[in-house]
């Protein structure tokens, strides 16, 4: 291990340590927004200052910790109980929309912690609202404390890693690829978004050292024969929504698994349907033809949206099935979350389905979803946490579907991602970087992916799949 990773780590630990210290200087930096910015901040401020143990201090030099952030809120409409109220723009009390990510860093600058802050349903002041949210979950993060990696492995000099696969997670894998190159600058690591068919296939052919795929039977799918010629490590958990556009309608739409099948078997074709309007009930759905819209490349997305479809409606399963490039009954198709995302917010009546961040991040209105317990939940970095708590996959290559959970308020259409590695790895410098970097993510990298809308992995199952690494890079 180079000397300077394990004083990158030694730092890791002492900075998360800070976290139960008596008293931490905290530092809050302007949030970046594009509106109510200042507010924002003295309101985040406000609700930290009745945190005990923490001392809020007026610039980073007194600091030990720094909070700091941005996004952007925006009003999606205007809820009034009147009936015969004004619909024009104003009329009513607004619904806010939107994100806040928010991450706190030590002196140095890397992420111990983060987290993804939501405006309630009913916030009628969405700075306060965002503002208990944030204290609220930092404070939990100050009571648990924060625990460090395992050592990460020497690289060689300039060893240069090339990945390739899933859009799914691309977000907090750009992410952690910029910020590991600060730990260790001996690795670098490029990677592709180009769907986890695509970029499995390439990892086939040997044109890329990993790829990175939501499906966890992507190489049982394309080369069965192959399969035990690769190892699969789980990286963070995710969710995919169902997106909508639907002008004028402000509250998420709700909906049951068979309405959306009903939907992509093209068998629903209005927005007030009977069935749409038995699952939203005091919801005024318009008489509009809908769009469909699904991912055209050989994607991960698509695989836990069919799977969880396959799951649910027994329908799905025995016409369409599970898969990465499934034969979509109806439906425009677009290219990658950007396309998907990009085609509904220009088609008005129009529904697709995207990982949760780019909903969020396009501004677009995502619905929930009915789970096995009969409730309808939305996609959140809570609700994502209920689907996939205490899964960790007995097998060895850590392959698990945590789609159709029935904990109750445990969102329905969650996924983890994987790594997906060659079992045996030829290159032993390119083998130690990256069992170096997996080893890294499964402890300081799952500190940043709350603020891009992933949940770290249980506990449970980062022990077991930090041992595998170990053993899958045994010059650790």
């Amino acid at each position: 291990m180079t000397n300077r990773l394990l004083r990158s780590l030694a730092c890791f630990a002492y900075c998360a340590g800070l976290l139960n210290a008596a008293q931490t200087h905290l530092y809050v930096e302007p949030f970046i927004t594009k509106s109510g910015a200042e507010k924002l901040r003295e309101d985040v401020m406000a609700e930290l200052r009745k945190l005990p143990g923490v001392t809020l201090v007026n610039g980073e030099a007194g600091a030990d910790l720094v909070l700091g952030g941005g996004g952007e809120i925006w009003v999606r409409g205007y809820r009034s109980l009147n009936p015969r109220a004004s619909r024009l723009p104003g009329a009513g009390t607004p619904v806010y929309g939107g994100y806040l990510s928010v991450e706190l860093r030590d002196g140095k600058g890397a992420t111990i912690w983060s987290y993804l802050a939501t405006p309630g349903a009913e916030a009628s002041d969405v700075a306060k609202d965002l503002s208990k949210r944030i204290a609220k979950h930092l404070e939990e993060a100050l009571q648990r404390g924060e625990t460090a990696a395992a050592g990460a492995a020497a690289s060689a000099p300039g060893t240069v890693l090339k990945g390739a696969g899933a859009t799914f997670p691309y977000p907090v894998y750009e992410k952690w690829f910029a910020n590991y190159r600060r730990v260790d600058p001996n690795v670098e690591i490029g990677y592709e978004a180009i769907g986890s068919e695509a970029g499995v296939r390439k990892l086939i052919k040997g044109e890329v050292d990993f790829g990175a795929s939501d499906s966890p039977e992507a190489i049982h799918d394309m080369e069965p024969a192959d399969e035990s010629q690769y190892q699969f490590f789980p990286a963070v958990a995710g969710a995919v929504a169902p997106i909508v556009n639907l002008q004028g309608v402000t509250s998420e739409v709700q909906f049951t698994p068979e309405a959306l099948a009903g939907i992509y078997f093209g068998k629903i074709t209005k927005w007030n349907d009977p069935a749409l309007r038995e699952a939203n009930r005091g919801l005024r759905l318009p008489d509009l033809d809908i769009v469909v819209v699904h991912r055209s490349d050989g994607s991960g997305t698509s695989y836990a949206f069919t799977d969880f479809l396959s799951k649910a409606v027994p329908e799905w399963k025995q016409r369409v099935g599970t898969g990465l490039a499934p034969k979509w009954p109806v439906g425009r198709a677009a290219e990658g979350n950007d396309g998907v995302a990009k085609l509904v917010k220009e088609l008005g009546g129009s529904i697709g389905y995207v990982e949760y961040i780019y909903a969020l991040r396009n501004q677009l209105s995502f619905g929930k979803v009915r789970n096995r317990s009969g409730e309808y939940v939305a996609a959140s970095l809570e609700s994502i946490e209920l689907a996939v708590r205490g899964a960790a996959p007995g097998n060895e290559k850590f392959k698990v579907s945590v789609v159709n959970s029935q904990t109750s308020g445990a969102y329905p259409i969650a996924s983890f991602t994987w790594f997906v590695v060659p079992a045996r790895m030829a290159d032993a410098a390119k083998r130690g970087a990256m069992a170096g970097f997996l080893t890294w993510m499964l402890g300081p990298g799952q500190a940043q992916a709350a603020a891009l809308g992933y949940v770290a992995l249980p506990k449970e199952l980062v022990s077991k799949e930090a041992a595998a690494v170990r053993e899958w890079g045994p010059q650790l």
